[in-house]
Parts: C-alpha cells; structure tokens; sequence
C-alpha cells in the first residue's frame, strides 16, 4: 500500500505538470501580446520544475526515497580531527535543516578536549538517502589548527556513512533474536539526572558479524534498543548489498578492496579557500558557505556523474 501510494502521487504530479504544459500552450496560440509578461513567468516555473523532476529521476535507486543514517568518526590527528567531525556534524545538520528534514541524534561520543569521537544520526525525510549517499567517504581538512600553540598548518581526516533505514517488518533482512548480545550501561554523555544515575545506554552486538552499535541518547532504554535495532538493521543491509557488488565485481575481473584512505572531498581553508570534490572535480571559493551546509551542487554533480 506504501508502494502504490507513492505511485499514484507521482502519476498525479506529472498529470498536473501536463495540464500546466497544455494550458500555457493554449494561451501562448491566442497570440494576445499582453499575455507575455504572465506566459514567460509560466514558462520559467515549468523549466524550474521540470529541471527538478529530472534531478529527481536520478534518485531511482532501492532506497534513494528513504530516510538516512548518517555517521561521522573522527581519523587520526587527536583533538584536530575530533573538531573537524563536529565541524561536519554541524554542516549536515545545516543542510538538513534547510531542506525541511526532521533529525535525530542517536548516539554521540564528544572528544576529550574538543569536538567529538563519533555520532550517529537519523535524518528523516523523502530522498534523505538519495542525496545524502554522495557524502560517502573521507572528508579532508587543511588549516591553522586552533588547537597548535605554534598556529601551524594541520590536515584532518573524518569517515562519514550514510546507511538507508531500514522498516523493521523489511523481509530482506531478519535478525535472529538468538544472535544478538545486549549490555546495558550508564550514559557517559550529557543528558540531566535520570541518564546519568540510571543503565539506560544500550550495547548490541550481532555475535555472527560482531557489528557493535550503541544508543545512549535517550532516557528510556527501550528506545535506545529500538535506535540501536534501527542502526544494526542498516549496518547488515549495507554488509550485504556490499558482499553482492564485490560478488559482481569478482565475476567481472575489476574487484579492488575497498579501504579508508583516500578522501572524496577536501576543504582547504590555508593558504587559500576551495572546497573540491575528488571524484567530479567540481570546486567552489565559497568554504563558509559549504560549512553552512549549502551541498546541493556537489550532491548534484555527483548524481548526474553517477548517472552517466
């Protein structure tokens, strides 16, 4: 029913776009020159929103309609790359915002000095997966570290992930509740009296892949489960669509493991300003802007390659 749904909203949109199309066309014939000023406002509208529905047709993957897991783990470089994973949590939190997405932080691990070890965070809303899959990688940062006495130049490194959620009643992946490990322990993060004094973080272990996920967010331990069920399930989706391409991959003689190391992404902010995408070459000036959240054009650029 969520299927059909979708569908017949989608059918209907484009019969509205139709019925747009038709009635400019029909204006546009009467040939009445007072009409221009409205018929090319019209026609401006239809060029923005097909140029929408064509962007949109690119997001035809299983999941790209789907909500998001986002996750970010600071690399090495101690308190530099634990500030740079705040930095980026900021940014996504950013572009969500802007674009109407309900989110939700999971779990978070703050650094010992500044910035944070890892978070994970649910973003909610129509295409979150399909546009937020482009952020997939290494993330690189050059500049003056705040935290060098001496002010030199430092280069940070964080992971960013970005799993789809999965529906729990999602048949592809079934979890047996006999392979699950559950620990339940003190928050160790902010959160008021209740998280701190009472064991309502929760730890699960999958005992046949040995993925750990924690939840420590919540007051109750129940929805820290249910977050941490939510994590687990895209963690397993993720493992096996990943053991299908490299199956794919092996069969076709190009399969190349595939590692953290090399950054998708570089934001240099010294000795000069760019943001530069590695895999579309696509750059911008603008680094304040990208800080901001404003990732829509290196999004696009990399769907419209992905699409090529």
């Amino acid at each position: 029913m969520k299927t059909v749904s979708r569908l017949r909203d989608e059918v209907e949109s484009w019969r509205k776009f139709n019925r747009r199309l038709h009635d400019l066309i029909e204006l546009a014939r009467l040939d009445d020159e007072s009409l221009r000023p409205d018929l090319e406002k019209e026609i401006t509208a239809l060029e923005t929103d097909l140029d929408k529905r064509s962007f949109d047709a690119m997001l035809s993957g299983p999941y790209d309609e789907d909500s998001a897991l986002l996750a970010i783990h600071a690399g090495a470089g101690g308190t530099d790359s634990q500030d740079w994973a705040a930095m980026l949590e900021r940014m996504y939190l950013r572009w969500a915002d802007a674009r109407g997405y309900k989110t939700e932080i999971l779990d978070r691990t703050d650094g010992e000095e500044a910035g944070l070890k890892s978070v994970t965070i649910a973003i909610d809303g129509k295409y979150a997966y399909g546009y937020l899959r482009s952020e997939k990688g290494v993330h690189r940062l050059v500049r003056l570290s705040p935290f060098d006495a001496a002010h030199r130049r430092h280069t940070s490194f964080a992971l960013v992930e970005i799993l789809p959620q999965v529906a729990m009643d999602d048949a592809e992946i079934e979890i047996n509740p006999n392979d699950l490990k559950m620990d339940v322990f003190r928050s160790s993060g902010a959160g008021g009296q209740n998280v701190q004094k009472n064991a309502t973080a929760v730890r699960l272990t999958h005992i046949p892949t040995g993925i750990v996920v924690t939840c420590q967010n919540e007051r109750s331990q129940l929805q820290n489960r249910e977050n941490a069920m939510r994590v687990l399930r895209a963690r397993l989706l993720e493992i096996k669509h990943a053991e299908k391409d490299q199956e794919i991959a092996v069969l076709r003689g190009e399969y190349t493991k595939a590692e953290w190391g090399s950054q998708i992404r570089s934001y240099v902010l010294h000795p000069y300003q760019m943001v530069k995408d590695h895999r579309t070459d696509f750059e911008t000036g603008n680094t304040q802007s990208v800080l901001d959240g404003d990732l829509d054009s290196f999004m696009e650029a990399y769907l419209r390659q992905s699409a090529n």
